[in-house]
């Protein structure tokens, strides 16, 4: 429509050649011996140029808004691109928790059978009862299970991999990889930056600009439509003489037209052009909160989970030493192998939930990541319209890649940090990464970016023409 609307700024040239042969009646009245009862040919080839003068900047409006929306639309695009790349990475992320969750269990199996081995032989000998035989395999049953129970989640996530990188599952494989390293710190920058770094905030903002030009090309129709038009061409009745001098033709002249009463239409779509201009901008209001909040929920996540991951470390220690003790207590006699086992779930317990946490800590950090806008900026937007029907190139990465990179090279203002990520997954697992994240507040500035900001894409000279005559 873009494209349609700027063909208004030039003239239009149309040709329409006719060949007729006519017969006039006998009878016509009033009786004419010149042409009653006479065939003729009559052959012309004529030529119409028309053209509106924009006066009054109707087509200049429309134009704009075609603009601003195809500025939206590609906007758009990048949302849904962006968000592709996040759930991409989250499935990757879960999968790669469930990787490490599958890896402790199997390496507790492994455990519980040595201690399973070690209670047949000491019932062997009679140091030990068929009940801490059996309770010595429901634990390893129980726990063997677990871990197979793992695989379902983990093989759907697989799938969900596949899908998002356009390949058949049942033709797609992501291989083992237990999930180790912790997220790394990702640069928040100011809130103000927020309004050019999220697409979707551009999009909202662009449908804005859009809405504003509208309302000039409301305000248009109260002013008269200019046209120029002119016709020639060629008539004649032989084709011999059709392009001849004499039987050229033509005519020219402009013309105007003016709505002078039309019971309240022109005002009543003058208001509803302003009343959805309004409507524009509280969805953008209401698309630059909900991009605060969403920064904001993301950060205190990390900072609340990071904590929670240091507490867990901690238990972990602490059940590790307690399952040890009670393993040396159950050797030396005193105690029987309930105690073992009691300490064996609550360590089991204890290191998957340090797991879990660490797989949603990198969930945060990818939704954080997303939330800010995954890198892009308001630059990005197409400012011609040949631009405009340029295709984004299909990303063919590997989905770890994809992950690693959307997670740790995608934020704008992590250039100092960005240069240690990758050369850290070059190396290896990011374990030199962690690092308390230190994340300025973005709420304290919300009220201000929100009321007083200007958006920071730009309206158009003549959009801001428009909201003159809007406050007028």
């Amino acid at each position: 429509m873009l494209r349609y609307s700027r063909a208004d700024y030039f003239p239009t040239l149309t040709v329409n050649p006719t060949a007729n042969r006519n017969h006039f009646s006998s009878n016509r009245q009033p009786n004419s011996g010149q042409f009653n009862g006479r065939t003729f040919t009559d052959l012309q080839i004529p030529f119409e140029w028309s053209y509106q003068v924009d006066a009054w900047g109707r087509i200049r409006r429309t134009v704009e808004s075609f603009r601003d929306q195809a500025q939206a639309s590609a906007a758009d695009l990048a949302t849904v691109s962006l968000s592709m790349h996040a759930q991409l990475a989250l499935f990757y992320y879960q999968a790669r928790s469930l990787d490490a969750e599958e890896q402790l269990l199997n390496s507790t199996v492994t455990q519980y059978q040595e201690a399973l081995d070690l209670i047949e032989n000491r019932f062997t000998g009679g140091l030990a009862s068929d009940l801490e035989v059996q309770q010595a395999k429901t634990q390893l049953e129980t726990t063997e299970a677990q871990a197979i129970d793992v695989g379902v989640a983990r093989a759907q996530y697989e799938h969900a991999v596949a899908v998002l990188m356009g390949k058949p599952p049942a033709s797609f494989t992501l291989p083992p990889l237990p999930l180790t390293m912790p997220p790394p710190p990702i640069p928040v920058g100011l809130p103000s930056d927020l309004l050019e770094r999220r697409s979707d905030i551009a999009a909202v903002e662009r449908l804005m600009a859009s809405a504003n030009a509208q309302i000039g090309v409301a305000k248009a129709a109260y002013y008269p439509l200019i046209n120029l038009a002119a016709a020639g061409g060629f008539e004649s009745g032989k084709i011999t003489t059709l392009i001849s001098g004499p039987s050229a033709l033509w005519s020219f002249g402009p013309s105007a037209a003016w709505t002078l009463f039309d019971v309240g239409r022109r005002r009543a779509l003058s208001d509803e052009a302003i009343a959805f201009y309004d409507q524009s901008v509280a969805n953008y209001r209401q698309t630059v909160l909900t991009g605060f909040q969403q920064v904001e929920d993301n950060v205190a996540g990390l900072r609340i989970l990071e904590h929670e991951a240091q507490v867990q470390a901690n238990a972990v220690i602490a059940a590790q030493k307690y399952l040890e003790l009670a393993i040396t207590r159950y050797k030396g006699g005193v105690t029987s192998y309930l105690e073992v086992t009691t300490a064996q779930s609550a360590a089991l317990s204890d290191e998957i939930t340090a797991v879990n946490i660490l797989g949603r800590r990198l969930v945060d950090a990818v939704s954080l990541v997303q939330a800010l806008g995954g890198g892009w900026n308001n630059s990005e937007l197409p400012k011609a319209p040949r631009m405009l029907r340029q295709t984004p190139p299909r990303n063919k990465v590997m989905p770890a890649i994809v992950a690693q990179r959307f997670l740790a090279a995608r934020c704008r203002r992590g250039c100092a940090p960005l240069r240690v990520i990758l050369e850290a997954i070059r190396r290896g697992p990011l374990s030199g990464l962690h690092k308390p994240i230190v994340i300025p507040s973005a709420a304290r500035d919300v009220l201000f970016a929100v009321e007083f900001c200007t958006p920071i894409h730009r309206l158009s000279q003549a959009s801001n023409e428009n909201s003159i005559d809007h406050a007028n």
